[in-house]
């Protein structure tokens, strides 16, 4: 595999490209521009589609009519321009397509900020279109980490028939650092997942007898009623709690306080216990690496008995994060904030300064 030096949005989308992305539609918003114009140069080297379209809605509905076929496809945009393809998110998660959507976030609300932040927290997990639906959400701290998910992301989606949400900031997507790239996945296992997806894909053929049909994985959705296939997704969602918690945890094994945060403040975040360790405080990290399903477990196997606190970090005011947090610990230890918003860069020092406020005497 190659290591280079390449910057976030750019590794994003050549990570895209090896996972077999061979469609992609997008619309130019700062942070993400590069993603789509490095998709203008590559998808035409390896024999894809690049389209731009005249809006992020006009891109989300040509996802949505490439994710029928059965190709992999992706999108991306950031922050308000995410909200302009909500209402396209829900019909693609209704008709269980297995797309790929990035995210990388900018501050709001509104307009607001072209800048990093991490204020889309909500929408990612909670409201990325209307009706009930859930979507797995990646959330890298690094830029391999955020190769890395981008490239299992495809899988991820043809394994449950669901748009996958990968969320990043701006600050990711716009450093710069080395990584090692995957695999390029062949012409072979490309064709072979084309033909595999025929059971289901639309053709677009006039008289064709293959027409498209809701189907999510084993789950045949198409033709029952609504609520039906609401149940069916319900247990998808609920199998995930199984099956895909991931989160770093870090030194919490005897630790008397607990920082948590998520993709580029949890970075900051794991650096701010190092330094605080050295001090003699005893700091734990827990870092969901997907915040949805969230990790409940890794907060539940916390001895509240030793605990003087939690430090939720995360760059948005008002916090978002911190929720879901609070509603796994249920009041069994004080928790606290570190917050900043507005294209502010979350420090180590304001991390360290709050957690040992937190811990009190050592």
């Amino acid at each position: 595999m190659d290591r280079v030096v390449m910057k976030g949005t750019e590794a994003i989308a050549e990570a895209a490209i090896r996972a077999g992305c061979r469609f992609f539609a997008g619309y130019p918003i700062t942070p993400q521009n590069e993603i789509p114009e490095y998709f203008s140069r590559r998808m035409p080297q390896v024999g894809g589609i690049y389209l731009q379209g005249e809006s992020e809605t006009a891109s989300a509905a040509m996802l949505y009519g490439a994710g029928a076929t059965g190709i992999r496809a992706m999108t991306s945009s950031s922050s308000c321009g995410i909200s302009l393809m909500s209402e396209a998110i829900a019909w693609m998660a209704g008709a269980c397509l297995p797309v790929v959507l990035c995210n990388v976030m900018r501050g709001g609300p509104g307009i607001g900020s072209i800048q990093p932040s991490q204020q889309d927290y909500f929408q990612a997990t909670k409201a990325s279109g209307n009706g009930g639906f859930r979507m797995l959400v990646l959330a890298p701290s690094t830029l391999q980490e955020a190769v890395d998910m981008i490239y299992n992301a495809f899988d991820l989606a043809q394994k449950y028939k669901n748009p996958v949400f990968v969320l990043c900031d701006g600050f990711t997507g716009g450093m710069m650092e080395p990584v090692v790239l995957p695999p390029m996945m062949s012409d072979e296992a490309i064709a072979a997942e084309r033909k595999a997806n025929e059971s289901w894909a639309a053709t677009g053929r006039k008289g064709s007898p293959t027409k498209h049909k809701v189907s999510c994985g084993e789950r045949p959705g198409y033709k029952v009623p609504l609520e039906e296939k609401n149940k069916m997704d319900w247990a998808m969602y609920e199998s995930w709690k199984e099956t895909e918690v991931e989160y770093e945890d870090y030194m919490t094994e005897d630790a008397e306080l607990i920082i948590t945060g998520y993709g580029i403040t949890g970075r900051i975040a794991r650096s701010a216990v190092d330094l605080l360790r050295k001090e003699g405080y005893k700091v734990g990290l827990i870092r969901p690496k997907k915040i949805h399903p969230f990790p409940e477990i890794a907060f539940e196997k916390l001895d509240y008995s030793k605990l003087r606190g939690i430090l939720s970090c995360e760059m948005s005011i008002p916090p978002q994060y911190y929720y879901d947090v609070d509603a796994v610990v249920r009041r069994r230890t004080p928790i606290a904030t570190c917050l900043r918003s507005g294209g502010e860069i979350i420090s180590r020092a304001a991390i360290m300064e709050e957690a040992k406020k937190l811990y009190g005497e050592k």
